[in-house]
């Protein structure tokens, strides 16, 4: 799972996968609201990625993260 600071950073980061990586499953965006905040613009974006045989290194997936000042997180 990758941790993005917004929207566009996500959905830029989940075409970089399929076009780096040859993923089985086209990455899910999902909006993880940050604890006690209602408002959308405090908010983190997730790229969860399905790696079940471990393919994906996980030095790639922080290095791509880190283009769109994000970071890999083990879920």
């Amino acid at each position: 799972m990758l941790v993005l600071p917004d929207r566009d950073a996500a959905a830029e980061v989940a075409e970089a996968l399929g076009e780096r990586f040859a993923l089985d499953e086209e990455p899910r965006l999902v909006r993880d609201a940050l604890a006690g905040e209602d408002d959308a613009e405090d908010a983190q974006w997730l790229v969860v990625v399905e790696d079940p045989d471990g393919r994906l290194s996980a030095a790639e997936l922080d290095d791509l993260a880190a283009e769109w000042d994000g970071w890999r997180e083990e879920p």
